[in-house]
């Protein structure tokens, strides 16, 4: 199915009750750096850490009972696993998870402790998906993918609703968006979400150097994959290439791509945590390092940042604060 509008304020109603309305401030001290006038989407306080729980959410809720009855199965490094155990736990279904062998640690055990089983698979030489596929043979369970699922797609849509619509409570509206990319699901929500709310706003999306499909993908009008599954510090954005679904939105909506390196990415999530006092994973601060990096201008604009998780090992973290 490929969402539109309608879907994405069902979706807004339906996971009302359960995510958070995360808060969208201002920063005077990213004003100043940058010339604009800078907020910040802060989807790194939403429930399970990650902006991945509204998707999951909406998608099982859409399920009928009978769906539901024979579990979910989702491939995930982390952030969606722990949005559809969390999700899964909520409707007392059970979940099975299909997740890197290095995935992080906390997205590991965050996984595990709200209850879904964990198959693990290594990055560089398993098909991922042939095992997903087999577990859905043999359990007869709903497979909800991460991203290239319309259902998962309306529910990250309600972050764009909820930015377009705290902005005008302010009298303001955003010229650019910058969401952080992987296999381009939250992107396309936002983007359907904003094209329909404030159809002059600019969406673009923040994706590593060396997996800068969805860039390529724009480009030539077609999916392109990325050469290899591995090697970034932003493991929540190491999709293999764009989602169908979400592809053809982002064309349709005219999304623009940018790329940031690892070094980009761990200073933001340095900046995040001293400067703005958040604390933000690689990945998710994908796009405040195209903000901090230059590659987005905003001089004389008003640009939202999404921080699209928090779900950062210690050491990680660490290995950003000494940098």
């Amino acid at each position: 199915m490929t969402p539109t509008i309608d879907d994405i304020r069902m979706a807004a109603k339906r996971i009302a009750a359960e995510a958070i309305r995360t808060p969208l401030i201002s920063s005077p001290a990213l004003d100043e750096i940058t010339g604009g006038r800078i907020y910040l989407k802060c989807e790194n306080l939403q429930r399970t850490g990650s902006f991945k729980f509204r998707g999951a959410f909406n998608a099982i809720a859409s399920l009928s009972e009978a769906e539901r009855a024979h579990g979910i199965v989702a491939s995930s490094s982390g952030n969606h696993a722990q949005g559809i155990a969390e999700a899964a736990r909520l409707f007392g279904v059970p979940a099975t998870i299909v997740m890197p062998g290095d995935a992080p640690a906390a997205k590991r055990e965050g996984t595990r402790q709200r209850g879904a089983s964990i198959v693990a698979y290594d990055r560089a030489s398993d098909d991922r998906d042939a095992i997903t596929a087999s577990i859905v043979a043999e359990t007869g369970a709903e497979l909800i993918h991460a991203y290239n699922d319309g259902r998962v797609i309306a529910g990250q849509g309600t972050i764009g609703l909820e930015i377009a619509e705290d902005l005008a409570k302010r009298g303001e509206h955003a010229d650019i968006v910058v969401v952080p990319c992987g296999g381009g699901g939250m992107s396309a929500g936002i983007g359907l979400a904003i094209a329909a709310e404030s159809p002059n706003t600019q969406v673009f999306l923040a994706e590593p150097a060396g997996f800068d499909d969805y860039a390529r993908s724009l480009a030539s009008g077609s999916i392109q994959r990325n050469p290899r599954t591995d090697g970034s510090i932003c493991d929540a954005l190491m999709a293999p290439q764009p989602g169908a679904i979400g592809f053809a939105i982002n064309r349709a909506t005219g999304a623009r791509a940018v790329a940031v390196s690892d070094i980009d990415a761990m200073a933001a999530v340095a900046f995040a945590f001293r400067t703005l006092k958040l604390v933000v994973e690689p990945g998710g601060a994908a796009a405040l390092a195209s903000l901090l990096s230059g590659r987005i201008d905003a001089r004389g604009k008003t640009v939202v940042i999404l921080l699209s998780g928090g779900n950062i090992d210690p050491d990680v973290l660490e290995r950003a604060l000494a940098a």
